[in-house]
């Protein structure tokens, strides 16, 4: 058994005053873009989860607006970078020029890029090239730059909320899979239904949003991380992520036919680690103040999907990451005994 002392635990009263205020945030959001509350749900819980978010798909619905409706309503300092084939490193993190001082003196100074502020739109992330991709690499996971041998860090919290088009366009670089292991999550963006742009053209000329009604300060949004950081994370649940991440690979002994068939490469560690964050903060906004399974299985889908690399059977077959991830969620047993069916029947009629 062992001899770790629990954590003491938080009462589900005392995450009150945090679930309405990410309730009102939420319904604030929900009034800036319609027809969107799914997605704004699981875009809070990445911010909660203080992880970086990549929003996909085609222009013009609504991935820039959401962006921009979140750093308002968040009142943190907001850069937005478009991406383009001939945007450089150095236009993203900043560059060193060299200044003559009031002495007389040529001193090489920094000029910080649009890469230290709270919140960074990178529009379009897929349109430049590797290189300029990369130089967001450090940034993502360290929360700070090096040039010229010097760490400057970046201000918190830090967030990359990038957006891209389907890789199936043209003119688009995929992402490595180095990079898009640092999101968090990975959201498809679909259009709306016909009732949800009935109300958008008219209610709102030009597709202007209102302008919000409220905000959430700077430090209530640090309360509310400090709570999610004490959110309880029971070990079976956390027995659960383990199993199930280390089940993406098709070498694992728990991986379910689809994964054995149609994975060439399965989710990282750090999936695991997004996945127990992302289900602390999903936790938070149902108000419980202990993860559930329910928990992990609501967050699994947007942590795993840009992680788990396909072969080229499941493109010959038309199968998805989606689907696979639906199996491989089916196939893990929640209590790790893997009974068989008529095993359990029994036992629940024998009781």
């Amino acid at each position: 058994m062992s001899n770790e002392t629990p954590p003491t635990l938080l009462q589900p009263e005392s995450l009150t005053p945090a679930v309405e205020l990410m309730n009102r945030l939420r319904e604030q959001l929900d009034l800036q873009l319609l027809g969107r509350s799914e997605l704004h749900g699981l875009v809070l819980v990445a911010i909660l989860s203080r992880g970086h978010l990549l929003l996909e798909g085609v222009p013009g619905v609504g991935k820039t607006a959401l962006v921009k409706a979140l750093a308002r309503l968040l009142q943190l300092d907001f850069k937005r970078v478009q991406f383009t084939p001939d945007l450089m490193p150095g236009d993203i993190l900043g560059t060193h020029i060299l200044q003559e001082t009031p002495e007389g003196r040529r001193e090489m100074l920094f000029r910080p890029g649009p890469v230290f502020t709270n919140l960074l739109l990178a529009d379009e992330i897929n349109r430049a090239s590797p290189k300029t991709q990369s130089a967001l690499l450090e940034a993502m996971q360290e929360r700070a730059v090096t040039l010229l041998g010097m760490t400057r860090p970046l201000p918190e919290p830090f967030f990359v909320l990038a957006s891209q088009n389907p890789i199936e366009l043209e003119g688009t670089y995929p992402l490595p899979e180095a990079q898009l292991d640092r999101f968090l999550f990975k959201l498809v963006v679909s259009t709306v239904e016909a009732d949800v742009l009935d109300r958008i053209i008219s209610t709102r000329r030009h597709g202007e949003p209102p302008a919000p009604t409220w905000t959430l300060h700077g430090d209530e949004l640090r309360q509310i991380f400090a709570i999610v950081d004490r959110i309880y994370l029971p070990r079976p649940v956390s027995r659960y992520v383990a199993r199930l991440v280390a089940a993406s690979h098709a070498r694992s002994a728990e991986a379910p036919p689809a994964v054995r068939s149609y994975v060439a490469h399965g989710a990282s560690p750090r999936a695991a680690i997004a996945i127990a964050e992302a289900a602390r903060a999903y936790a938070l906004l149902a108000g419980r103040p202990t993860v559930g399974f329910e928990d992990v299985k609501a967050v699994a889908a947007p942590v795993l999907n840009h992680r788990l690399i396909l072969n080229y059977k499941a493109r010959l077959d038309q199968v998805d990451v989606f689907a696979v991830i639906r199996e491989l969620l089916a196939a893990i047993e929640e209590t790790g005994m893997n009974l068989p069916a008529d095993m359990k029947i029994r036992e629940v009629n024998h009781d």
